[in-house]
């Protein structure tokens, strides 16, 4: 049984490592805030349990034993955001921090039964692909806004951050997933766009287009 720390840090290297499963001990500890000779100590017990490799000087990598136990603590905290907003009413906004605190139950059949109740969503409440029971992870073609052009209509698919204050950002907008959007102007200085949904029109800066994951 994976212990409460453990398994923040492998969600943290789930959500950090690039696209050659990889990471480095100083994005570890800044993600974690937590001080180098302390990551260092865990990511040594984790090489040990062969969940990392790892050599002084070089990135992490993540194992495939080391990225299914991450995704099974990913699923259990998506799966319960899921639950939260569609069997208790939560807001999507209100989740993440009820969600961190639940992922640490151990009990496999607890949310493989919560996964039935919800019909087996493949996606969170924040458009976050949710990881089968075997860790396996679907990958949606999704790109940010910011990437998009003039003239362009697309779907709100998914945020890259569930943070309470985005989301009530979005909230205040009307703006959730599956909104169509049409993107009437990019501002050449600091490519801010000017957008059109639902019968309105509003003007996005391009930090918030980063975090807009659009199909």
């Amino acid at each position: 049984m994976n212990s409460l720390t453990e398994e923040n840090y492998l969600k943290a290297l789930y959500h950090l490592v690039n696209e050659n499963d990889e990471v480095s001990v100083n994005d570890l500890s800044r993600q974690l805030n937590i001080k180098m000779p302390s990551v260092n100590s865990m990511v040594k017990k984790f090489a040990e349990k062969n969940w990392v490799k790892y050599e002084s000087y070089k990135p992490i990598k993540l194992t495939e034993s080391g990225k299914k136990e991450a995704s099974l603590i990913v699923r259990k905290h998506r799966l319960t955001e899921m639950f939260l907003v569609e069997k208790m009413g939560f807001g999507w906004e209100n989740v993440h921090e009820i969600a961190e605190q639940l992922e640490h139950i151990h009990s496999d059949a607890f949310f493989d039964k919560m996964d039935e109740i919800l019909n087996y969503p493949k996606m969170d409440p924040h458009g976050e692909p949710i990881p089968d029971k075997d860790g396996n992870v679907l990958q949606p073609d999704h790109k940010k806004l910011s990437k998009c052009k003039e003239n362009e209509t697309v779907e709100l698919a998914s945020v890259t951050t569930s943070s309470e204050d985005f989301l009530n950002f979005l909230n205040k907008r009307d703006l959730s997933l599956g909104t169509k959007l049409k993107i009437l102007q990019i501002e050449g200085f600091d490519q801010s766009m000017l957008v059109a949904y639902n019968g309105r029109e509003e003007n996005f800066s391009k930090t918030v287009c980063e975090r807009l994951l659009v199909k």
